[in-house]
């Protein structure tokens, strides 16, 4: 009897050191970094894992300390006092702009939590990133009230806010990690989340202009629909607990 656990624990050790060297679905070994084909083609990590390079608050001249970097991740410790109220919070910018590019990242929320990715945005004094910047929605579709606010379902996970909904909509439960992506080029954007196309749309378009006149954002920005054709990348204080990990980045010529 000895000699055959002797030799299960040895099998069970072979098995367990080569599931440990396995890759799932080819990507990357570790979170936040790059595969050998990525490096290849040129993207670059827009967070390291270890440190808020290449971040800061949104009209801050410093990395908010509610935004923290815990286990690999960027996970913004929630205020509860609603969007952007906390002193120590706020929304989260990289210190460099973006125009052709195609962005991935994954992220992961708390229950009844929302957030919100933006890009081509514009720090402006006194102004949260929304008010200059489209928004891929982040949230928690199932306790969150925004699920069911807006206009057939254009606030929920992976929508252009208020603007154009997810079809299909397929984020993942609470505690789950979304791979969602980004991409603009030329005026065309393209949201894809949990490897579909989720969301197109074409910028400074007749369409795009009746489409923004419709809706919330000329009362907060009369300047709204002209979005800057390069801008900052933004991450949402909502006063949720929020977590974003894998972000990378990569410009079209």
């Amino acid at each position: 009897m000895k000699r055959v656990c002797t030799l299960l624990l040895a099998a069970t050790s072979v098995f367990a050191i080569s599931c440990k060297s396995i890759k799932i679905g080819g990507g990357s070994a570790e979170p936040n970094t790059l595969t050998k084909a990525e490096k290849e083609e040129g993207w670059v990590l827009l967070f390291d894992g270890k440190s808020s390079n290449g971040w800061k608050g949104n009209n801050k001249d410093h990395f908010p300390e509610r935004w923290q970097i815990v286990d690999g991740t960027l996970h913004f410790t929630g205020s509860g006092q609603g969007e952007a109220v906390s002193k120590d919070g706020g929304d989260i910018i990289t210190t460099r702009e973006f125009s052709n590019f195609r962005l991935k990242l994954e992220w992961k929320i708390s229950k009844g939590g929302n957030s919100g990715i933006f890009y081509l945005g514009k720090e402006t004094p006194g102004w949260p990133i929304y008010k200059t910047a489209p928004e891929m929605q982040v949230l928690d579709n199932v306790k969150h009230p925004d699920a069911r606010a807006g206009k057939d379902g254009n606030r929920q996970a992976g929508s252009l806010y208020d603007l154009v909904p997810a079809v299909p909509q397929n984020a993942r439960p609470v505690g789950e990690w979304n791979q969602v992506e980004i991409e603009v080029y030329k005026g065309s954007v393209w949201h894809r989340q949990n490897g579909k196309t989720v969301v197109e749309y074409h910028l400074w378009t007749d369409d795009w202009k009746d489409m923004v006149t419709d809706s919330k954002f000329p009362g907060l920005n009369p300047d709204w629909v002209n979005v800057p054709k390069k801008g900052v990348i933004g991450l949402q204080d909502h006063g949720d607990d929020v977590w974003f990990r894998n972000i990378k980045i990569l410009e079209h010529n």
